[in-house]
């Protein structure tokens, strides 16, 4: 059955209402598994007589379904033929069409069908876009050129390859040409709305240069190098009345097309100096006069930064950057250009006082790259590295004469300390340890101690944004700083933490938590557990107090930071939380249960979940009965509610409680999850699939009896199946694998495993990926290991000749003997120690047929035994401080939880010194046949291998 427009639009408008939004999201679900469902969508965006809020509901409905249903992993496509075919053909034609805020949908829907058709299954589009320009429409060429840009912004980030550049040249060829936009600009001078229209049409043109321009200089482009160099300083320079904007905070299109050319400008100085440095002079001039001549106002804000981008890059270049290298420069770049730009304005202090949230943001993630603070830090900074003595002397004067008015206006030292910061840190801040390397000509320990500590220190008198600065100071530089030193900072910097400020306490606990995070170079935590627990329970109560003012879902996970914080005290404390268990399960389930009605932070959300990772991890084996009482309730909820966002990182936790509680403590509740677990729908969304399989893992050993009186083993079988068929779920497909075989007996197993071989063996006989080759050999080593579980080589091998005498003997060398070679953990090569010393001692089949294989067996296992693996009990807690949590990229996808993921485990942790255990074994086995394994030593071995393993046999 068709998809119905009418219900489907009664189920759009249905998202944009809180109450109903998760029902009719799963109702859509249903209907996106109905014929013709993206052309539905697409009739509701082109249909006028709908409301706007529902033509972008479908817009934005449509972009995710062509996101996740147009083409599987290995670009086959998911849709009909036809239904591919008429999305092609409307889709160009309705873009253009349409509203802004829906052309960004349907740019982005576009430019995921071109991440897998264009160029070559979609040859034409190129040549329809140029079609489509009009000599009098600016409003049609802008919908074109949206497409193109849409389409052409990929090529930005890509690898330089071959195909990269086939597809760049085929666009070149179509769409390098010179356009008209130039005359029409002069020809709707006194004309503001055509001009207005023709200035957009410049705006992504340039952005197409841009686009075009990204990996290589293109020879239309380098042979009229001069006439472009021309056009866009004639631009760059342009003035129009026509065009300005009265509102301060709205940004003209002639300043965003001079944004444009500065970014173009930049791309050209850094990466075709060679050819563009001829002409770079008259920009230099242009985009000084620019910087000194320009408003302070919000609108010129990104102008602004784009333009001292653009002198950045001039500064870094060898024959340009001396043009700065001069006393008077110098002075006047700072006078003119850097103090005015990061000088506290008006706009700042509003944001500060109301939006303080993205005040913190902009300020300390680098969200904050295109404001004129951090690009004019840039760009001091670039002008250090070259001229480092120079800078410091001409930045320092102004520093000194902003500390004395900073005596009695907080805004002049808000200024000095912002420049000192700037000429201080040489190189990034990184997240890890702040700034690592400092300009030797100032001191940052005594600048702190003479002009910041009053600040953090005092608890009345001081403007708030002092406060900040104060902390910021600390954050920035907090691995120059001695523990004797931060030993006197740390209770002064908590203390912050009580200000009624909300940009104070959030940077409080931001200092705090980073703190916490520092290590020295030997790996030991600035601040280990004993120094944080005796406070830590008052901290993390005024913490969960901070975040738990706001009842609304969205609100409260408004502020990461404060949750981040929660999360590295407790990841710090690790069984320190025993003792306020409770109290903290309590705050952390409240918190679950109102985010779940809206989960609209994933970071906060993240941070949460990995808080509860920690709890659980560290102090499950202790607990275990109080987290079965409190945690299977409120998850269960989040089951039964689908609350998809939640659902991966659950699954985490309950795997890691599993793992963490004591065998005779595991409670009863994961049984109901069992059928859902096996049940296909889970594992159908992608982003679903690692926390199914880790839940999964740490179910089957728990779970086995259950498993097999239910019958249920066979829909393990089918998963395992299911992730082995997909290229890029292979490695979870072992982990099952690897669970089954430590989970059941072989009786159970034996009616399978033959299917289970020829799944394997069909995958090494196309081109196996070089992990799926190691994971093969991981896998046989563990069957071959568990000998005295009933499995064991001969059990491999039983099976095996079931499907094909011959195929053990073509497998074997390749893909487990030169595999072992390659298996780098510990963990796995003393399970191929113990696998190859039984197969060498036990094996009945390699004993009698393969006598070549028990040589190359010996050989392998004397080369594993060179370097002997030491499995450290423990290993793997180090993981939790060494991982950032920064760089996630959060959204359909997996987000692995470091407080959950799975410690690699010993299989046989009763073998302490594994060459000790080889040549025990090798005794025992010797003696129990009766002297074969040493005649084998003797017939099969060249000499010198016989003398390296005769010392595990005497």
């Amino acid at each position: 059955m068709a998809a119905d427009i009418g219900h489907i639009s009664q189920l759009l408008n249905a998202t944009l209402d809180p109450s109903q939004h998760r029902k009719a999201e799963n109702a859509l679900k249903q209907e996106a598994t109905k014929p013709q469902y993206s052309l539905a969508l697409l009739n509701i965006v082109s249909s006028d007589n709908l409301p706007p809020n529902t033509r972008l509901a479908a817009s934005l409905a449509f972009k995710n379904f062509i996101r996740s249903n147009y083409v599987d992993e290995e670009g086959n496509y998911i849709i009909s033929q036809d239904e591919v075919q008429i999305i092609k053909e409307r889709l160009i034609g309705l873009m253009i069409s349409s509203p802004s805020n829906i052309q960004k949908q349907l740019g982005e829907a576009i430019s995921v069908i071109a991440d897998s058709d264009f160029w070559k299954r979609w040859d034409s589009l190129t040549q329809e876009l140029v079609s489509r320009f009009s000599s009098s429409d600016p409003k049609t060429n802008v919908g074109v050129l949206e497409v193109a840009h849409s389409i052409f912004s990929r090529w930005r980030p890509l690898e330089r390859t071959n195909d990269l550049y086939t597809e760049i040249n085929h666009v070149i060829h179509t769409f390098g040409q010179p356009f008209t936009t130039d005359s029409k600009i002069a020809e709707h001078a006194n004309n503001k709305d055509a001009l207005k229209g023709w200035f957009e049409t410049l705006d992504l043109q340039v952005k197409i240069l841009y686009d075009m321009s990204s990996h290589d200089l293109p020879p239309i482009f380098d042979d009229n190098l001069g006439s472009i160099s021309e056009l866009l300083h004639k631009y760059l320079t342009y003035s129009n009345p026509q065009l300005a904007t009265d509102d301060d905070d709205e940004t003209s299109i002639l300043d965003t097309v001079k944004a444009g050319i500065c970014e173009l400008l930049e791309l050209y100085t850094i990466k075709y100096d060679e050819d563009f440095s001829k002409y770079v002079q008259p920009f230099i001039t242009s985009a000084w006069n620019l910087l000194t001549t320009i408003g302070t106002e919000i609108k010129y804000d990104n102008l602004v930064s784009k333009s001292l981008h653009f002198l950045t890059a001039v500064a870094s270049t060898a024959d340009h950057a001396n043009v700065f290298n001069n006393e008077n420069v110098l002075s006047q770049i700072v006078e003119k250009v850097i103090l005015p730009n990061v000088a506290l304005r008006e706009s700042d202090i509003e944001m500060f006082e109301d939006e303080p949230i993205e005040f913190i943001r902009r300020d300390l993630e680098g969200s904050d790259t295109g404001s004129r603070r951090r690009s004019s830090t840039d760009f001091l900074q670039k002008l250090q590295e070259r001229f480092e003595n120079s800078v410091t002397t001409a930045v320092s004067k102004y520093i000194t004469h902003y500390l004395s008015q900073g005596k009695t206006d907080w805004k002049a030292k808000d200024t000095a300390i912002y420049l000192f910061l700037s000429i201080a840190a040489k190189g990034a801040v990184t997240q890890a340890q702040g700034v690592m390397t400092i300009n030797p000509l100032v001191d940052v320990v005594e600048f702190f101690e003479q002009h910041i500590a009053q600040d953090l220190m005092a608890t009345e008198g001081v403007e708030p944004i002092s406060k900040v600065d104060a902390i910021k100071y600390l954050y920035t530089f907090r691995s120059q700083l001695s523990k004797e030193q931060w030993t006197v900072a740390i209770k002064p910097l908590i203390q912050n933490l009580n200000s009624s400020n909300y940009v104070v306490y959030t940077y409080a606990a931001i200092a705090v938590e980073r703190v916490l995070f520092l290590v020295d170079d030997a790996g030991n935590q600035m601040f280990p557990r004993a120094d944080i627990e005796p406070f830590a329970k008052d901290l993390l109560n005024h913490l969960f107090k901070l975040i738990e003012r706001e009842s609304n879902a969205t609100k409260l996970q408004e502020n990461e930071f404060l949750m981040r914080c929660v999360m590295r005290i407790l990841i710090v404390i690790k069984d320190g939380a025993s003792s306020m268990l409770d109290s903290v399960l309590t705050h952390l389930i409240l918190i679950t249960n109102v985010m779940k009605h809206n989960p609209s932070n994933p970071r906060f959300y993240y941070y949460h979940f990995e808080a509860m990772g920690a709890l659980v991890r560290y102090c499950a084996a202790n607990n275990a009965a109080t987290f079965n009482q409190k945690i299977w309730e409120p998850f269960n909820q989040i089951l039964a509610e689908d609350v998809t966002e939640f659902i991966p990182y659950i699954f985490q936790i309950l795997a890691q409680l599993i793992e963490s509680s004591p065998a005779d403590a595991i409670s009863e509740n994961f049984k109901p999850l069992l059928g859902p677990l096996l049940a296909a729908p889970l594992w159908e969304t992608r982003g679903n699939v690692p926390a199914c399989m880790r839940l999964l893992s740490a179910v089957l050993p728990r779970a086995s009896q259950s498993i097999l009186a239910e019958n249920q083993l066979e829909a393990v079988l089918g998963i395992f199946q299911k992730l082995l068929a997909n290229k890029k779920s292979e490695s979870q497909a072992f982990d099952i694998l690897d669970a089954i075989v430590k989970s059941f007996e072989p009786s159970a197993l034996d009616k399978y495993f033959c299917t289970i071989l020829q799944l394997l063996y069909t995958k090494l006989q196309g081109t196996p990926a070089d992990s799926f080759k190691l994971r093969f050999a991981r896998f046989y080593h563990l069957v071959g290991a568990r000998r005295e579980a009933g499995y064991g080589a001969d059990y491999f091998i039983k099976h095996s000749n079931q499907l094909d005498g011959r195929a053990f003997a073509q497998v074997y060398p390749p893909f487990v003997l030169v595999e072992t070679e390659k298996l780098a953990k510990p963990i796995d090569r003393k399970t191929a120690v113990v696998s190859l010393t039984k197969t060498l001692c036990d094996s009945q089949v390699f004993a009698e047929k393969f006598m070549k294989g028990w040589a190359n067996s010996c050989r392998s296992l004397l080369s594993l035994l060179a370097n002997p693996p030491a499995v450290v009990v423990g290993a793997g807690d180090e993981i939790i401080t060494e991982a950032s949590v920064d760089d996630i990229g959060f959204g359909m996808t997996f987000t692995a939880l470091n407080t959950c993921r799975p410690s690699g485990r010993d299989d046989f942790p009763e073998i302490q010194n594994v060459t000790t255990w080889v040549k025990e074994y090798m005794v025992a086995a010797n003696q129990h046949h009766n002297g074969a394994v040493a005649n084998f030593i003797a017939q099969r071995l060249p000499a010198e291998q016989q003398e390296a393993i005769a010392q595990y046999i005497r």
